[in-house]
């Protein structure tokens, strides 16, 4: 039995080796791959078609967000919608935001609650209040970095299209970068961090920032529908006596909110979703420990996994493992929401992560409308477009071989 593993995984190697070169790595490259390579491919039934280093725990980079769509699904389902509650202090004239990590209020978003928030006969708002109390306050993402860029964006409770701005230079002048978001006070001051005329960078590491820029775009779009609004943006619980003005459930269902998280690979929506999962079944403000002893335990639970490491929901922390067995076994199950994976490249719907040499992939190859799951894992640099000639190279091996 042995021998016949031995043969399976060198003929599997061979096989890899010819694949590498083929798609025009060195021979020195091809074979540092191949020396830390994990690879599984099963087909629905869960029968192993290809299998090396299989049960190996690797750092799975952003094909962690697989583990964190299956986890929103199971606990909400495909067609739920997120609700931010706004309550109207009548005597103070205090429009109160009750935050609740909504991942995906985005400007066409806020434009909605302002037009609704008219609605409802207000006409002069002095303070706007923030209550973003199911957060921790002082949140930092394991294996984030301190950069400018929009995938380094922070989480908070209250959040403005991902918590980035797009801005842009004009004759001299700060301009919005997108039409449909007016300029903020707050972003103005952020001009400054910017590189060139025009970039999309995020909001910063201070979570009074981000929630700020909210607060003065919804100003923004309640000025438009004819609202006085004052300046002043202050912080703290929403008082129980305070009437409930406006339930809003955003218009974007979960599923809608994980396709394009799978498709731009978008950390900020991923670990949204996993800090708000911790406030639910924590019932206290949503922190990193307590995301990692949710998604943890969820799929211990679930799966009976055993050496599993998630510190957080994105794939950024290196400290993070799986398996490409354990990715196979989850990617069986979420085979009901396999539509969400974006088509990488024909007949191959697939998450792929990177991080500085770390390159995986994992997802489905359809093959004769069989959605057979894969994970591939290297501890290389390797392109995505290599990545996707990789496995399917492999399988067109697999189906050789079986007939």
């Amino acid at each position: 039995m042995q021998r016949m593993k031995t043969a399976f995984k060198n003929r599997f190697i061979v096989v890899l080796s010819g694949l590498m070169l083929f798609t025009s790595l060195s021979g020195a490259k091809a074979e540092a791959i191949l020396h830390h390579a994990a690879c599984l491919v099963v087909n629905q039934s869960g029968k192993t078609l290809l299998a090396v280093k299989g049960d190996e725990p690797r750092v799975p980079a952003s094909t962690t967000k697989l583990v964190t769509a299956w986890l929103a699904l199971n606990h909400w389902g495909e067609k739920h919608h997120f609700m931010t509650p706004f309550y109207f202090d009548a005597s103070t004239k205090t429009l109160w935001i009750k935050a609740s990590g909504d991942p995906f209020l985005v400007s066409d978003e806020i434009r909605r609650i302002a037009q609704y928030i008219a609605k409802r006969g207000i006409t002069e708002i002095e303070t706007i209040a923030i209550d973003d109390s199911v957060f921790d306050t002082k949140l930092r993402v394991p294996g984030s970095s301190l950069t400018t860029n929009p995938y380094d964006a922070i989480p908070t409770a209250l959040a403005a299209n991902f918590n980035t701005l797009a801005l842009q230079i004009q004759h001299g002048k700060v301009v919005s970068g997108e039409l449909e978001t007016p300029l903020t006070d707050f972003a103005k001051t952020q001009a400054g961090r910017i590189q060139g005329l025009k970039e999309r960078i995020n909001t910063g590491f201070d979570r009074t920032g981000a929630e700020r820029h909210f607060a003065q775009l919804l100003s923004n779009f309640l000025h438009q529908q004819g609202l006085k609004v004052g300046e002043t943006i202050i912080w703290g619980r929403v008082p129980v006596d305070v009437p409930l003005l406006y339930a809003h459930y955003n218009q974007r269902s979960v599923a809608d909110i994980i396709r394009p998280m799978m498709k731009y690979s978008t950390n900020f929506i991923a670990n949204q979703l996993v800090l708000m999962l911790a406030a639910e079944t924590f019932k206290r403000p949503a922190n990193f420990a307590d995301v990692q002893s949710y998604m943890q335990s969820t799929v211990k639970r679930y799966f009976n996994w055993q050496g599993v490491v998630l510190q957080e929901g994105a794939g950024l922390s290196r400290q993070n493992r799986l398996s490409a067995r354990q990715l196979t076994e989850l990617l069986r199950d979420f085979l009901r929401w396999r539509e969400l994976l974006p088509e990488v490249a024909p007949g191959l719907y697939a998450k792929s992560g990177t991080l500085n040499h770390i390159s995986t992939l994992a997802g489905y190859i359809v093959d004769d409308g069989h959605w057979q799951p894969f994970a591939l894992m290297m501890q290389q640099s390797v392109s995505h477009k290599k990545r996707y000639h990789i496995i399917l190279q492999l399988m067109q091996h697999i189906n050789t071989q079986s007939h």
